[in-house]
């Protein structure tokens, strides 16, 4: 290497270790403010779920007081809501014949 270039080289070499320390500290805030709205997101994600199992489990509370204060009654209930009007005839819709082997 020749002198002249040598002379040229250091120079260059000492504006370049400051505009890659700078470099450097800006990557390392980018990914602190990047890690930030992640956990941000993270804890955001984590109150929907709890708020949303709370409400589940809540739902279970009701459901599991329904079935043991009244017993067998739930039953009686279900089939007095249930529609008693009887389908329309045969005619009322195609005929599965599930059960009958004739029609083989």
């Amino acid at each position: 290497m020749e002198p002249g270039q040598l002379a040229l080289l250091i120079p260059i070499i000492g504006v370049m270790i400051p505009i890659v320390a700078i470099w450097a500290k800006h990557q390392q805030k980018m990914a602190e403010i990047q890690s930030e709205k992640t956990a941000d997101a993270t804890a955001e994600k984590a109150a929907q779920y709890a708020s949303h199992i709370q409400k589940l489990e809540d739902r279970v509370q009701v459901l599991e007081r329904i079935v043991t204060d009244r017993g067998y009654d739930v039953a009686t209930q279900i089939e007095a809501l249930r529609d008693t009007r009887e389908v329309e005839g045969e005619s009322a819709g195609v005929p599965l014949n599930l059960g009958n082997k004739e029609n083989a």
